[in-house]
């Protein structure tokens, strides 16, 4: 194995080293490493899969020491030569070397005997050691049974020096996102778009609630409100005069606050709340700023709220 060429003189950690994070993840073929990887994508990691195993740790260097990527997960499995499986020892130390044990995290994926058949025959995907040998040539010797058991023999240098160990026989997507949060230490955070729209332009289709606020009095009737729009302060004047205008936007803070935090568990990133009026200049903008307002001092800090307003362009 090629000796550390940081060795004894590894770069000394930036100011933001605390947030490193080095993951290499591997695991039993139908497991579902593929998925623990694209969690840990959506957790905020920059994820490369099937990379064989001598090259992770110059993979980690280009990622971390050169592009300052502080959050990589990089995923190894069967396929990787099996001279460097069985010196996996070597390659962890030489990341504990550079980065220090307890930024570098190894997460072995596996899962039940019967219940890998049974993802096998429900994909009718090919297990690796039946497709091809170490040397790419057509391997016969393995049934199902047999390649998964061979599996975890070559996988063992792997397997005994895990971290975390995470079984997903049991687990649907949603659970194993949330296991890999809490074994991490991912935050878990949400932005919660407020989006000003125009029923007459069309419904946002990736809208998660959408309320309809046509029916609060229209500035538009109005000669000398109609260029302005819900920013400005004469039209916030016009809305002072009318209670319903304030009761509404009341009734909704109060059931989003009410809903909102409830999706910190649900694996969400982002909720999109869509306002309408007719145009999307006054009435839209106008709550969903006050909306925007009120959420920011009420919601968890977990969760950050921003206003948008999709019609500006044609004010």
């Amino acid at each position: 194995m090629e000796v550390d060429k940081l060795g004894a003189n590894a770069q000394t950690p930036s100011p933001n080293s605390d947030k490193l994070s080095v993951l290499i993840i591997s695991g039993r073929s139908g497991s579902g490493k593929t998925s623990v990887l694209n969690a840990l994508e959506d957790l905020g990691y920059y994820s490369i899969d099937n990379l064989p195993l001598s090259l992770v740790p110059e993979a980690a260097h280009k990622l971390v020491n050169e592009s300052n990527i502080k959050r990589v997960a990089l995923g190894v499995d069967i396929r990787s030569p099996r001279a460097d499986l069985s010196n996996f020892a070597a390659i962890q130390q030489q990341l504990h070397n550079r980065y220090g044990e307890a930024k570098v995290q190894v997460i072995y994926v596996t899962a039940q005997e019967d219940i890998l058949v049974a993802r096998f025959n429900a994909t009718r995907r090919v297990h690796p050691l039946m497709s091809q040998d170490a040397d790419g040539i057509k391997n016969t010797r393995y049934n199902l049974p047999a390649a998964i058991k061979r599996e975890v023999e070559l996988l063992q240098p792997i397997a005994s020096r895990a971290d975390i160990t995470i079984d997903t026989s049991k687990l649907n997507i949603h659970q194993l996102k949330e296991r890999l949060r809490d074994q991490v230490g991912a935050e878990n955070k949400i932005v919660i778009n407020l989006l000003s729209f125009g029923f007459k332009y069309g419904t946002p289709i990736d809208a998660d609630f959408v309320f309809d606020v046509r029916i609060l009095p229209n500035p538009h009737w109005n000669a000398d409100l109609r260029s302005a729009t819900g920013l400005d302060s004469e039209v916030a004047t016009f809305f002072a005069d009318y209670p319903e205008v304030s009761e509404m936007s009341e009734d909704i803070a109060h059931f989003l606050t009410r809903w909102l935090p409830n999706f910190l568990h649900n694996n969400r990133h982002t909720v999109t709340v869509a306002i309408g009026c007719t145009g999307g200049k006054h009435r839209s903008v106008f709550i969903t700023e006050k909306l925007q307002r009120h959420l920011t001092q009420h919601l968890p800090k977990e969760l950050t709220v921003v206003a948008k307003h999709r019609e500006k362009n044609r004010w």
